[in-house]
């Protein structure tokens, strides 16, 4: 609602079914990407957006999709992912439909991993993270080594931790802080 406020066009809690049971995460990359650029092509066919002005954004497993878009499509020209799991090999034990272990199937973890791909990043990625993320598959570390990766690749980023802050920032201040880098983020 406050990027409706400042004159932005959003398309709030798309519906992106990753199909294919047990195994969905095999082509999860492929069906995410296809499945964004059919919804970016739509909007902009309807003139509802700028094809040079889309940003993406998530929170939890939206932020870890964003950072997945940007590494593997052009189609956004910013991100924001708050609270995200970036890199996978740091839920070993399964995540969200993923019940295979990091031994059993490496390459799917490697693949849906965008830290392993923060070297093909070009958009400017907005990171927010609650300090205290007490969530077993976002503990803090992730934005962090996500933010470190793509500096380390000269890439736009930025980092913002919100002091004690879980996985869900509930402080009104945190609030209105992640609004205003968001706001500001997607307006630069």
């Amino acid at each position: 609602m406050f990027f409706l406020l400042e004159g932005y066009a959003v398309c709030d809690r798309p519906s992106i079914a990753i199909l294919g049971g047990a195994t969905a995460n095999d082509t999860f990359i492929e069906q995410l990407v296809s499945s964004s650029e059919a919804a970016v092509r739509a909007a902009v066919e309807a003139g509802i957006a700028d094809p040079d002005r889309i940003g993406v954004g998530g929170h939890s497993y939206g932020g870890f999709m964003t950072a997945n878009l940007l590494a593997h499509s052009d189609v956004f020209s910013a991100g924001i992912a708050r609270s995200a799991a970036h890199n996978r090999t740091l839920t070993p034990f399964g995540f969200q439909n993923e019940r295979r272990t990091l031994w059993q199937a490496p390459d799917v973890y490697m693949r849906m991993s965008p830290f392993m791909y923060a070297d093909r990043i070009d958009a400017p990625l907005l990171l927010i993270h609650g300090e205290d993320d007490a969530n077993p598959g976002t503990f803090p570390v992730q934005s962090e080594r996500m933010f470190h990766a793509l500096k380390g690749h000269g890439k736009v980023s930025r980092l913002v931790m919100l002091n004690h802050e879980d996985h869900g920032y509930a402080a009104r201040e945190s609030v209105l802080h992640a609004v205003a880098e968001m706001v500001a983020w997607f307006d630069r």
